[in-house]
């Protein structure tokens, strides 16, 4: 297949191209406003093959990288829309942009302030280690993306925040760490998206991984095979990065790619299912994940379609994820208990094959919680819960419950069922757990609170 080099557009760049025609004038002004606090990036795949333009700006791929002017509360629009018209440079908007992103809570659950480990006295600031087995990668050459999508709680590594962005330049600290924590079976390198990195920046990332025995598993965070599958079928080093996730699976290690995909008609393009299979060939697995966001994948229709065809081109579902509280959370929130009830009229209408999916799953300060399902215990109606993850590995699947509530889209709108006064794993006070690099600074072991 001949090479096709990829085309971004930034904000500024769409509305210089002829695809800006394609918009009315409303979605042209909200990309120009809301651009300016949320990060926008697109590219010519997505905008020729993915986005249903007669459909626009109500087809869910266009909403997935479109900002739109509900993504801000109606008085921050309007304030930025004043300000664009009258003083557009940058350091007149600044001040209100800042305000509006740290509204936004960026980087929730902990990330920046309990997910840090320490090694020797200092931060590692390229890292996140939450949960025991697991430590997460950035390298930067991997934080940024193909395309940007519109909810995603990584948003803050995208644009200009002080002190808001995790990545690293060498793995030198990875390997320190890993080799002071043998307990780590899994390393996650994440972004941003590791897949726009060039094969030769990838393998200096994964080539001494292998030649650690306590890791045994190698994870790839990606919407590459969604946004670009290029990379894996034409693009100049494609064949270079199939080569290295076989020599990834010839030394003995499980190679995963965790595959965000939110949508099926990201898996419908013939080269889509062709990037997919050229992955999978190589001995790798693909694992599907993506959360529940409303205007774009909030209907059970397109969930079972999503799985159905992911199994059939040899993907294994993974997570229905429940959307973080942050960036435009109160724009694509959905209750959790239409999440719940969604969740169960899709996974009723797959085969087994695709029932290795879980959810829906919140991220949250504590670990992974599942939600069960919606029952009634004693006469009282409630959320039945559980940890898929969590930062004490005892917590894992110990069941709990949560009042009925029909209005709450995330773990901190819950309240314990029962009469509780707090959940089991909060601690009296300020129910928080202490951060990790305020418990322990001067030893390179991870605490877990």
């Amino acid at each position: 297949m001949i090479a096709e080099k990829i085309r971004l557009f930034s904000a500024q760049a769409f509305l210089a191209s002829h695809h800006a025609k394609r918009l009315d004038s409303q979605s042209l002004e909200a990309l120009q406003v809301v651009s300016r606090v949320l990060p926008f990036r697109v590219n010519e795949y997505v905008l020729n093959d993915l986005i249903d333009w007669d459909r626009a700006p109500d087809d869910p791929i266009f909403r997935l990288v479109f900002p739109h002017r509900d993504m801000l509360h109606a008085n921050e629009y309007a304030a930025l829309l004043r300000l664009l018209r009258t003083a557009p440079d940058h350091a007149s908007i600044a001040p209100l942009v800042e305000r509006i992103r740290w509204r936004m809570n960026p980087h929730p659950a902990g990330q920046t302030t309990h997910n840090v480990p320490w090694l020797q006295g200092r931060p590692l600031k390229g890292l996140q280690h939450k949960y025991e087995q697991t430590v997460l990668f950035f390298p930067a050459a991997g934080q940024t993306c193909h395309a940007y999508c519109t909810f995603c709680f990584r948003w803050p590594q995208f644009v200009a925040m002080e002190g808001m962005k995790f990545d690293t330049r060498e793995s030198t600290d990875l390997l320190a760490y890993l080799a002071h924590h043998p307990e780590i079976s899994d390393v996650l390198i994440t972004g941003g998206d590791p897949m726009i990195m060039s094969a030769e920046a990838l393998t200096r990332c994964i080539q001494p991984l292998l030649h650690i025995d306590s890791l045994k598993n190698i994870r790839i965070g990606t919407k590459a095979l969604a946004y670009w599958p290029q990379r894996f079928v034409s693009d100049p080093d494609s064949d270079a990065v199939l080569q290295l996730f076989e020599k990834v699976v010839d030394a003995g290690k499980s190679l995963s790619l965790m595959a965000h995909y939110t949508h099926p008609a990201e898996l419908r393009p013939p080269v889509a299912q062709k990037a997919l299979r050229r992955v999978i060939e190589t001995g790798a697995t693909v694992r599907i994940q993506s959360p529940l966001v409303r205007h774009v994948n909030d209907d059970a229709q397109a969930w079972t379609e999503l799985w159905t065809t992911g199994v059939r081109l040899g993907a294994i579902p993974y997570y229905l994820f429940v959307e973080r509280d942050t960036g435009a959370h109160d724009y694509f929130k959905v209750p959790l208990v239409q999440a719940a009830t969604l969740f169960q009229n899709a996974y009723q209408k797959v085969s087994g094959l695709a029932r290795t999916v879980r959810g829906p799953s919140m991220s949250t300060l504590h670990g992974k919680v599942l939600v069960n399902g919606l029952t009634e215990i004693q006469g009282e109606q409630v959320f039945a819960l559980q940890f898929l993850q969590a930062r004490k590995p005892e917590w894992v699947g110990r069941p709990f419950f949560a009042r009925f509530d029909t209005q709450a889209a995330w773990m901190s709108d819950l309240q314990p069922a029962f009469g509780e006064r707090r959940f089991f794993f909060e601690t009296p006070g300020d129910m928080q757990l202490p951060p990790l690099n305020h418990v322990r600074k001067d030893t390179s072991e991870l605490v877990h609170s």
